[in-house]
């Protein structure tokens, strides 16, 4: 039996509508590349989204299901394509502007975009292959200067483009199943692969993270979105900001430490996300130079990559600010989990509170994650059993873009992450490694996170990332990359053994170390290993 309920579209038009509707007067506020400062209200947003919706069919001639490519930072005119784009059917298509050209050329090849919304501070990185774009019918610039000049053809700037059009527009009716948005894993083995993103799946995600037990974003905050808008829709915020009324900030090219901290205090923001590497380089600045006035900043919100537990404390105990361990992947949209305590765990001493923490956490209401092991079998949920961490629900890829990767699913259906996972009897998930991480030195496996977390625990170190080797007795062997904070003091390899064999047993600890001024970093910030293995994977450490 049917039930008697209104069949009402879960989209991206009925979010911008409701955030218009309740939310009119709540702030956007862009740090545009050139340092200008840019402020405008929710309804000012709207307004300008009809205009572009306009724009788009009267002038580009977009069609429902056409790829529309942005190539830009975080500011109020990318979130005006978000919502424009996809209210006219049309498909929104953030490309990373950090993949080498040819990845970026591969990727608008691949996706056939037919317009490109670019930054005028990027053009240069587009102008190198627009030759070779075999789809792309025309540029729009953002953020360029009048007498801005360009190599690339077709070109026409932004506020020309909306200039004429009426803020007069009905949105059509659409399916929710219908894709909204589309992203590109970073590529960091084989050739990216696109996700497409439908309406309900970006409703239903960001409707999701708003709540108290995972974002617990309200109409109180002011928030900071300083993960990029290419790298999954910067996690769902754009949207998650209108259905919760939270002001939103947007940082574009200011990522420096100096620059999240001044943005931070000027505009009192109270929540914020981004990847580890952001949040240790803000720490490191402000316990440098600690701000005069203490931050509105109550929370940051952190996924990609694993969130020290260092960090944790050290944040907390000098600033008062709490970090939020969550975890997800493009194919994701792309949060799955988030860890926050629950009353039973206040019992608990504060040592293994910052443990629970320190997870990955529980899965959102809407998706289902389970840990298989090696021979096929359901892993228990005790905590210690690791296997690889599978995934599906209401905002889980079951396919990739223009690809047939089967190999990524299970026979019933689980999208399987690569993640060598634990779950604990609360249901609290802990990556241990990603599957091509996981160090096997002497037949018995080492985690490299484990590692990373307890090294960047030591006061004299600011950043470590922990790889494989080759090791003639052991096979597999660790190797350390290390960046210190005082290089005119530096820690030994003895020192930081020693401080390891507090936690871990001896075959687990590096006895190779290599000193960096710094990381690599991937497109989205997390520690690139597979930079780290081309310059040690022979062993050779000068």
């Amino acid at each position: 039996m049917e039930s008697l309920m209104m069949d009402y579209p879960l989209t991206t038009t009925t979010i911008l509508e409701y955030g218009n509707s309740v939310y009119h007067h709540k702030k956007i506020i862009s740090y545009l590349p050139d340092g200008s400062r840019h402020e405008y209200s929710f309804r000012d947003m709207y307004k300008r989204c009809k205009k572009l919706a306009n724009a788009l069919q009267n002038k580009l001639r977009i069609k429902p299901g056409d790829m529309v490519g942005t190539f830009a930072w975080n500011h109020a005119p990318h979130v005006e394509l978000y919502y424009g784009i996809s209210g006219i059917g049309a498909v929104c298509h953030p490309i990373n502007i950090r993949l080498s050209s040819s990845q970026t050329e591969y990727i608008i090849n691949n996706s056939e975009d037919r317009v490109i919304f670019v930054d005028a501070t990027l053009v240069p990185l587009l102008e190198k292959i627009a030759s070779l774009l075999e789809t792309v019918e025309c540029y729009v610039l953002l953020n360029a200067p009048a007498n801005f000049t360009t190599t690339l053809p077709n070109v026409i700037h932004y506020e020309d483009l909306l200039a004429e059009e009426s803020e007069d527009f009905i949105w059509p009716v659409l399916n929710e199943n219908d894709a909204c948005g589309m992203c590109y894993t970073s590529g960091t083995t084989g050739l990216p692969k696109g996700v497409l993103y439908s309406h309900r799946s970006t409703y239903l995600h960001a409707s999701n993270i708003v709540s108290p037990n995972a974002g617990n974003f309200s109409n109180e905050d002011t928030l900071l979105l300083i993960v990029p808008q290419f790298h999954v829709m910067a996690w769902g915020f754009p949207y998650l900001c209108l259905l919760s009324g939270s002001n939103m900030v947007l940082p574009s090219s200011n990522l420096q430490p100096e620059a999240l901290i001044d943005i931070l205090q000027a505009e009192k923001v109270t929540k914020a996300n981004g990847v580890p590497t952001i949040w240790l380089g803000v720490y490191h600045a402000m316990k440098a130079n600690p701000p005069k006035e203490k931050l509105s900043l109550k929370e940051y919100l952190v996924g990609g990559s694993a969130l020290p537990k260092s960090l944790i404390e050290d944040f907390e105990r000098d600033f008062g600010i709490k970090g939020a361990q969550a975890w997800g992947m493009t194919e994701t949209s792309p949060l799955g989990t988030v860890s926050r305590l629950q009353p039973h765990h206040l019992e608990l001493p504060v040592s293994e509170q910052l443990n629970i923490r320190a997870k990955q956490g529980i899965a959102f209401p809407g998706v289902e994650i389970r840990i298989m092991s090696d021979d096929g079998s359901l892993a228990p949920s005790d905590g210690k059993t690791m296997g690889e961490l599978q995934i599906k629900g209401a905002w889980v890829i079951n396919s990739y873009f223009k690809t047939n990767n089967q190999e990524s699913f299970t026979a019933d259906g689980w999208f399987k992450t690569g993640d060598v996972s634990t779950i604990d009897p609360d249901g609290y998930m802990e990556i241990k490694d990603r599957t091509k991480d996981l160090i096997k030195s002497g037949g018995e496996w080492i985690s490299s996170v484990a590692l990373e977390s307890a090294l960047m625990a030591h006061p004299n170190i600011k950043e470590a990332a922990v790889i494989a080797i080759p090791d003639e007795k052991w096979v597999e062997k660790p190797l350390a990359s290390i960046v210190l904070i005082n290089k005119e003091n530096p820690t030994t390899n003895e020192e930081l053994m020693a401080f390891l064999d507090r936690d871990f047993v001896k075959y687990q600890i590096p006895k190779d170390y290599v000193y960096l001024d710094e990381i690599p970093k991937t497109s989205v910030g997390k520690f690139d290993k597979k930079e780290i293995r081309k310059r040690f994977s022979d062993g050779n450490l000068k």
